[in-house]
């Protein structure tokens, strides 16, 4: 038997070569796409490999070897074709049509166990024809931060794309925002879909409606499938992406992270959190952190999220507007606080240890908490860590004893919004029985990890990496943030 021979023999019991892929995409014709080519690379090395999706792909993890993840999103052996995807985008207020997948591309399609189709998107598999005179390449800091900030917001409720695997691939490269030589990694993002609010502004850029209606019909049937007999399904498609964009920045203000580079390429039609670049959670609660050093005027801080958002969405009626009625999208579009405002309110209480109810202690705790924090600069994840660790049914009795034991908080007495704020709280719990107070410790437990994906923590396991190539740490962090602890 010849090495070729050999080689398409193993190949050929690749799990992850034998998935059924879908041309969902690819079936649209190449007026959303380019062929290209992947790099080759000197060296694979599997640094990461997401086993906890495996299942949803119908994949036994025991059976799958690192090999296996090598062979198929390293050496990208076998399959064809691969798609670099088309979109321009409003980047920072100004439209750029020089876009599209610069540094990866769409490697296929799944169904999974679960019925939905599932997008395999590449990042740093080399150059494509929009790769703007770049060098197609992820560094690895910046595949082990994608990864990380993934499964952070997987594990925190957010409704986010995660990494399926990231391969060391052997190269130096030069950047301006890391010490450079830095080493280089190839990463596979697992998706609800990579359709961006940018590739129906691009269609609208190049005056094509007939596509930009194609292309609606294949995300509605794909992605908003219920809605496809439905006589105003364009409408109700639209409104429904408001409601899935405003639940999720509500998590991620909820969850204290900031996305960093809220662009309209950067948004997804599906509603999912996906693309993380710069990104951080805050340390304190600063309305106006900002994480990309680059965004001089804080357009993308913090605060601004939800706004940034729904203005996204505002400038995506532009190109809609040639298929569904703006006025309809507008009306779909006022509803956007409305949904933010529902969700942020559920997710805060839960991480106060309460559900979603209606009582006037509520109402007015979650502001005052929010209140409090920003005043205070009690570090933001630390104080929820806090509150699961320290509660005790006793503080049901006594506001006195709300957090006494936590030293992050001022002493009761020095004051007077933090004295204001235990009270509440003890006013909250004595509206539920004492055997429902057991339900609340588990609430405050499962909705406040004591680890904080913050900078200092993710450059503490940085740096074992670079120094000693050691990479112990960095899988204990993740398993840290997979159970909480």
């Amino acid at each position: 038997m010849t090495l070729a021979e050999t080689s398409n023999q193993t190949n050929s019991r690749n799990p992850f070569v034998n998935l059924k892929y879908e041309p969902a995409l690819e079936s649209l014709g190449n007026d959303y796409y380019d062929e290209v080519a992947a790099a080759e690379f000197p060296q694979h090395i599997l640094r990461w490999r997401n086993d906890a999706l495996l299942p949803r792909l119908g994949l036994d993890p025991q059976t799958v070897t690192d090999e296996d993840f090598i062979t198929a999103f390293g050496k990208f052996a076998e399959r064809q074709p691969l798609l670099a995807l088309r979109y321009h985008g409003y980047q920072f207020g100004e439209y750029n049509s020089g876009l599209g997948d610069g540094r990866g591309f769409l490697y296929g399609q799944v169904r999974g166990i679960d019925g939905e189709l599932y997008d395999f998107g590449t990042k740093g598999s080399g150059r494509t024809p929009y790769s703007r005179g770049g060098d197609g390449m992820l560094t690895l800091k910046g595949g082990v931060r994608e990864v990380l900030a993934a499964e952070a917001l997987h594990y925190l409720g957010v409704r986010t794309s995660r990494c399926l695997t990231m391969i060391e691939t052997g190269l130096s490269l030069w950047r301006g925002d890391e010490p450079s030589p830095t080493r280089s990694s190839v990463m596979v993002r697992m998706s609800s879909s990579h359709i961006r609010f940018g590739t129906f502004e691009r269609l609208y850029y190049l005056r094509r409606p007939d596509l930009s209606q194609k292309l609606l019909n294949h995300v509605i049937e794909q992605y908003y499938a219920h809605l496809i007999t439905e006589v105003d399904k364009y409408a109700l498609f639209y409104a429904e992406l408001v409601k899935r964009v405003a639940e999720l920045v509500a998590q991620w203000m909820v969850a204290g992270f900031c996305h960093g580079v809220l662009n309209t390429d950067n948004m997804s039609i599906t509603g999912e959190s996906f693309d993380y670049g710069p990104y951080a959670f805050i340390p304190t609660y600063d309305p106006y952190f900002t994480a990309a050093y680059f965004d001089y005027y804080r357009r993308y801080c913090y605060s601004h999220q939800p706004g940034i958002c729904k203005l996204n969405l505002e400038m995506l009626q532009e190109p809609l507007k040639e298929i569904i009625d703006k006025g309809v999208m507008e009306q779909g579009l006022a509803k956007f606080d409305e949904y933010y405002r529902a969700e942020y309110r559920a997710l805060m209480l839960k991480r106060l240890g309460f559900e979603n109810l209606q009582t006037p202690e509520l109402d007015e705790l979650f502001p005052l908490t929010i209140e409090f924090l920003q005043d205070s600069r009690v570090p933001y994840h630390q104080f929820f860590a806090e509150m699961a660790r320290t509660f005790a049914a006793n503080w049901r009795d006594d506001p006195a004893f709300v957090l006494h034991d936590s030293d992050i908080v001022p002493a009761t007495g020095a004051s007077a919004m933090f004295d204001n704020w235990c009270i509440l709280y003890h006013k909250a719990l004595n509206n539920f029985d004492i055997d429902k107070i057991d339900v609340i410790a588990q609430n405050l437990r499962r909705y406040n990890p004591k680890t904080a994906l913050l900078r200092p923590v993710i450059e503490s396991i940085w740096e074992p990496i670079i120094q000693d190539d050691n990479w112990q740490p960095f899988y204990q962090l993740i398993e840290k943030i997979k159970s909480g602890d």
